[in-house]
């Protein structure tokens, strides 16, 4: 669980927006994080304390001076214990009270003694955000380095529409994983392959494969967590790049090498994640290939190897990392690919694997180096991604 034992304080203020919150405690409690809810007397008014306490399991707090407290200072015993802070939806009013040192309620006495990771998600009309008063407290706010998180653009409670909708829970979750990872990776800059490739057959056909980019995305995202400038090169899937990845997207095979040729001179580690076409169509047909009596046959010829250009070309310091799918003998196959191709790991996992086929939310791999194989237990793709990232840096 990525947020185990982590203690989290949702700041909640006096906006149609907070019911949003209550989907996101939900979401962390999933996680096993340790949430306090602290609302201002106004979010009171949007949705009860009540939803917060069933959802955290500990109790929502309002009143600074709440007269059922434990003995010591609540705020501040609070804030010692705490991790991270977010306060969404972040009215104007809060945002001009955190900008000056104004604490006359529990959530912004709190803030005031919180020393850890602060973020703010602006929620309100857009004329009000863009009010130059709000532009200059929000400009103090990332002055002090707390972060915010710029709001949606849409259609408004107030029948407005532009900026200053609050993002979606699965934003703020986001920001505040993201918060709470240490930056490891910082000042790395790191290429990520994913997905398939698709080789054009004709105008309507191409050949492809089962890959669904989910390994590659994930690591992409575990290195944005961790600091790294990412490159996302992926072939065609249904999935979002990870926001703050740069994402270069490509179809054959030979787009993907020439993304990644463009690159990789630049790279300090490279991840090979994609499932790409070892063969193409020799011809592609410029129109669509009518069906006739009989047998069809088609002449393929290779792709470029990619991995292999790599490993040939790499440069000082660099680490290069592959993937090496198998159906039968994983570990000789996977060795000898990662001696042919000049890497430094190879990530080998078996299809027929439970927990590791195409699609899945898990995956079942073993770490090969030229120091041996680790072999690791069915983990979910994040936590795989955050073992690979972990390996490769001891290389």
């Amino acid at each position: 669980m990525l947020l185990r034992g982590k203690h989290i304080i949702l700041g909640v203020t006096g906006s149609i927006a907070a019911y949003k919150i209550a989907s996101l405690a939900s979401m962390l409690a999933k996680q096993q994080a340790d949430i306090t809810v602290v609302m201002t007397k106004n979010a009171t008014n949007f949705i009860n304390p009540i939803t917060f306490e069933s959802l955290t399991g500990n109790r929502c707090l309002v009143d600074t001076f709440d007269r059922n407290f434990e003995f010591q200072v609540e705020h501040v015993s609070l804030a010692k214990q705490t991790d991270v802070v977010l306060v969404a939806p972040a009215s104007a009013n809060v945002i001009a009270k955190a900008a000056h040192g104004i604490a006359d309620d529990m959530l912004t006495t709190t803030l005031l003694a919180c020393r850890c990771p602060k973020i703010f998600a602006p929620a309100m009309n857009t004329r009000m955000y863009q009010n130059p008063v709000v532009q200059d407290n929000i400009k103090v706010l990332e002055k002090y380095g707390i972060e915010v998180i710029s709001p949606a653009s849409g259609y408004l409670a107030c029948g407005d529409t532009g900026e200053g909708k609050m993002p979606e829970p699965e934003v703020l979750y986001e920001a505040i994983v993201r918060a709470l990872t240490p930056k490891d990776l910082t000042g790395k800059k790191v290429l990520v392959t994913a997905g398939p490739t698709q080789e054009k057959l004709d105008p309507v056909r191409y050949i492809s494969n089962h890959s669904t980019g989910k390994m590659g995305y994930a690591i992409a995202l575990a290195a944005v967590r961790r600091g790294a400038d990412v490159t996302l090169v992926s072939g065609r899937t249904n999935l979002q790049a990870p926001s703050g990845a740069r994402f270069v997207p490509v179809v054959s095979a030979a787009d993907m090498a020439e993304a990644v040729k463009a690159a990789a001179f630049e790279q300090d580690i490279i991840i090979k994640a994609a499932a790409v076409a070892d063969y193409r169509p020799a011809v592609a047909a410029d129109e669509k290939m009518k069906k006739k009596d009989g047998e069809l046959s088609i002449a393929l010829e290779r792709t470029e190897d990619i991995l292999a250009w790599l490993g040939n070309h790499r440069q000082e310091g660099q680490i290069l990392c592959g993937f090496s799918m198998e159906t039968e003998h994983l570990l000789e196959n996977s060795l000898a690919k990662l001696k042919k191709k000049k890497i430094d790991m190879i990530v080998a996992n078996n299809l027929r694997q439970e927990g590791a086929g195409f699609g899945a939310d898990t995956n079942v791999v073993t770490l090969l180096t030229k120091e041996g194989a680790e072999e690791l237990p069915m983990l979910s793709k994040e936590e795989v991604a955050d073992r690979l990232l972990d390996r490769l840096l001891m290389l």
